[in-house]
């Protein structure tokens, strides 16, 4: 493949300059693009690779692409790069989070920085260098959450590699270690933990973009207890639904 043929058409995810909008929306789980996708109009549905679903839309005037990248700051921070490459500069990851008190369950979650415990950002920048979101793209989703009727919360949010190892205990004895972990996210005042932002907003500070994170509170840190799926269907719409209209207002900055 050529530079110029890499450069005008993403490596892994696909698509052409043409087929991308002016900003972005970072999503995990695949199903979503096509739920996402009934919230614009002009929808275009860019073939398939390597499981990396993407479609863009137009929401109040503006093209917004929606990709998703699965699970893991790895290949979240490939799928960004390759947008960016092809002219996009801002970004929101949309999803879930475990919550971390005064977040609970149902709570919406949004990151105003991110502990860097991952191990993909140390690849764009030191550990010294800070994960934090953008000002501006910020400011646009607390105005659009402050509408809402749902509860929520801004904060730091830590991002670990290891769900099942630093997240989420499926056995006593690892419990035991994980809990210790809590004990520090709670002293630091950590509102939410999750696999990607971290690496996200280190990488795109680098790369001259705007980004941030937006999620669901779909686990309680302390009891491991998780939302019901009636509860984060309604919810996965009144996201899917703030974070295009922030996308569309900042886009036009």
């Amino acid at each position: 493949m050529s530079a110029e043929q890499q450069t005008n058409r993403a490596w892994y995810i696909g698509a052409r300059r043409d087929e991308v909008g002016e900003a972005a929306i970072l999503v995990g789980d695949p199903a979503r693009i096509a739920r996402i996708a009934e919230h614009m109009s002009d929808v275009h549905f860019v073939s398939e690779q390597r499981g990396l679903k993407t479609v863009t839309g137009t929401r109040g005037g503006r093209r917004i692409t929606a990709t998703a990248f699965g699970m893991g700051a790895p290949i979240a921070t490939i799928v960004m790069h390759e947008l960016n490459a092809l002219g996009i500069r801002n970004f929101l990851r949309i999803g879930t989070a475990m919550a971390v008190a005064p977040a609970k369950l149902g709570d919406f979650v949004l990151a105003d920085g991110a502990l860097r415990a991952d191990g993909t950002s140390p690849s764009y920048a030191p550990l010294g260098f800070p994960a934090i979101a953008d000002f501006d793209l910020n400011l646009t989703l607390r105005e659009r959450l402050a509408d809402s009727t749902r509860a929520w919360h801004a904060g730091i949010f830590g991002t670990y590699d290891g769900f099942y190892t630093e997240m989420f205990a499926l056995s006593g004895e690892r419990r035991e270690m994980i809990d210790a972990l809590k004990d520090d996210i709670r002293r630091l005042g950590l509102i939410g933990t999750d696999m990607e932002t971290s690496a996200l907003l280190t990488a795109a500070r680098i790369l001259g973009a705007r980004a941030s994170t937006l999620c669901v509170a779909t686990v309680d840190a302390a009891t491991q207890e998780k939302i019901d799926d009636a509860l984060m269907a309604e919810l996965e719409r009144e996201m899917f639904e703030i974070a295009l209209d922030a996308m569309q207002t900042i886009s036009g900055l």
